[in-house]
C-alpha cells in the first residue's frame, strides 16, 4: 500500500515468488516519460530486441550491473536497451522516497549525468509499470519485435543476459539459468552511503533474510529445476 516506502525492509517484497510476465506472454506497454520529460511509450524501440532492466540509483544490484550492461550495448548493436526507473530501493536522507514525479525524474536524470548510455524511462509515482513487471528492484526482461517476453530474470545477471542475447540473435530460444549474484560489498556500501543516513542500517537489518532467500533458496531451486 505504501509503494514509495521511506525505509527499506525485505518484507516490502515477496521473495518467495516473482509475479512478472512470463516467457511467451505479451509484454505490457505503458505511456511514460523520459528522464528529460519527453512523452514516450515503454515498448517503443528500434532494435531486434529490447533489453529492459528495472532499477534506481539507490539499488546496489542495479549500480553493480551497470558496467557489465554497458559492455552488452557494444556487443549487440542491433539490440535496444532501456532502463525502467522505479522507486528507490534503499531510500535515505540524501535520496529519499519520491514524493512527486519531478522527484523521480530528477533521480533518473542523475543516471544520465553519471554517464548512463541506455534509454531511461521513468515510471509514474504509483509504480504502475513496475508492478506490471513484477515489482522487483532489479528484474530484467528481453522483449522481441512482436512484444513477446522471450527471456526474463527476477534479478539481473549480466552473464546470463549475455548468453540469452547470444542465443536469441543466433535464432535459438533463450533457455538460460540466471542465478542471483551479489555485488561487491564496496559497491553496495558506496551506493547505500550515497543514499544517505538510514539506508545502510535498514539494509543490514534485512541482509540475513536477503542472503537466505536469494543466494541460497532461490539459486538452489533454480539449480534443481524447481524454479524457472
Amino acid at each position: 500500500m505504501n509503494y514509495n516506502y521511506g525505509k527499506f525492509s525485505s518484507d516490502k517484497y515477496n521473495l518467495d515468488g516473482f509475479d512478472g510476465p512470463d516467457v511467451g506472454e505479451q509484454a505490457p506497454d505503458f505511456p511514460l516519460n523520459s528522464s528529460t520529460g519527453d512523452n514516450v511509450n515503454l515498448l517503443d524501440f528500434s532494435g531486434d530486441y529490447l533489453v529492459l532492466e528495472l532499477g534506481s540509483i539507490s539499488c546496489p544490484l542495479f549500480q553493480g550491473r551497470r558496467d557489465g550492461m554497458e559492455s552488452l550495448i557494444s556487443a549487440f548493436p542491433n539490440v535496444s536497451f532501456s532502463i525502467l526507473y522505479v522507486r528507490e530501493a534503499h531510500p535515505g536522507s540524501k535520496i529519499p522516497a519520491h514524493l512527486s514525479e519531478d522527484d523521480k525524474r530528477s533521480c533518473a536524470l542523475k543516471l544520465s549525468v553519471d554517464g548512463e548510455k541506455r534509454n531511461i524511462l521513468v515510471d509514474d509515482l504509483e509504480g504502475t509499470a513496475h508492478s506490471a513487471y513484477g515489482g522487483y528492484p532489479n528484474a530484467l526482461f528481453i522483449i522481441d519485435r512482436e512484444h513477446n517476453i522471450v527471456f526474463r530474470s527476477d534479478w539481473n545477471n549480466v552473464s546470463a543476459t549475455r548468453k540469452a542475447l547470444e542465443k536469441l540473435t543466433s535464432g535459438q530460444p533463450a533457455i538460460v539459468k540466471s542465478y542471483f549474484l551479489p555485488v561487491k560489498i564496496s559497491v553496495a556500501i558506496k551506493t547505500l552511503r550515497d543514499s544517505g543516513e538510514g539506508a545502510l542500517p535498514d539494509f543490514f537489518k534485512s541482509l540475513p533474510k536477503l542472503i537466505w532467500k536469494n543466494v541460497f533458496r532461490r539459486n538452489f531451486l533454480l539449480f534443481i529445476g524447481a524454479k524457472k
